[in-house]
């Protein structure tokens, strides 16, 4: 088996509740923008901030609940231990180059150096969001946290890069099911679909 089941649903509900997080988030950063730039009405969800933020909080259970029932299941199954680890600097390098060439091989249901590195990068990625956004969600009741990311106006940035890091990734990813498109019937049925004989 590729990808036991509850990696898949997990994975699933994952990609749903993060369209939903990243267009409330941009609605809500259009109410107060960060940067020199604003999000297309079309690409947010809610029209409106308070519809934006109740989307957003909403959605935000959900996806916290989903995550701790992937990370406990990947810490207690060994799921972590045996898809992630070990990463060492040297082939996560090669790997790198390897994909510059394109020549990277890609086994089902085996992660090279650099998937290894990009998955371990986005589940800390998905703690400094989720820590950032509940410094921005309760400034007061959390103001040591929001003082470790200093302060709730860099919270705001962390929060934002945070979530550019997640959508970069997930971008990468889906450009790389485009590119090596029998990886996904393992997260759909939890196997590779048998070759085709020549």
């Amino acid at each position: 088996m590729t990808h036991p089941l509850l990696v898949r649903i997990t994975h699933w509900i994952n990609a749903a509740c993060m369209v939903c997080m990243v267009m409330s988030g941009w609605g809500i950063y259009n109410a107060s923008p960060l940067f020199g730039f604003r999000f297309p009405a079309w690409a947010t969800l809610g029209g409106w901030l308070g519809a934006s933020i109740a989307w957003h909080l909403a959605v935000m259970w959900l996806l916290v609940g989903n995550g701790l029932l992937y990370g406990l299941y990947g810490l207690l199954a060994g799921h972590f231990r045996r898809r992630l680890l070990p990463l060492r600097p040297g082939e996560v390098l090669a790997d790198i180059g390897a994909a510059l060439r394109l020549r990277l091989a890609h086994s089902s249901g085996v992660y090279n150096a650099v998937q290894r590195a990009t998955y371990l990068g986005v589940l800390l990625l998905g703690v400094l969001v989720l820590a950032s956004g509940l410094a921005l969600w309760k400034p007061v009741q959390l103001d040591e946290l929001a003082g470790l990311l200093g302060g709730y106006e860099a919270a705001r940035r962390v929060h934002f890069l945070a979530m550019a890091g997640i959508a970069g990734f997930t971008l990468l990813h889906l450009v790389m099911v485009v590119l090596v498109p029998r990886t996904l019937p393992g997260m759909i049925i939890g196997r590779p679909l048998p070759e085709k004989a020549s």
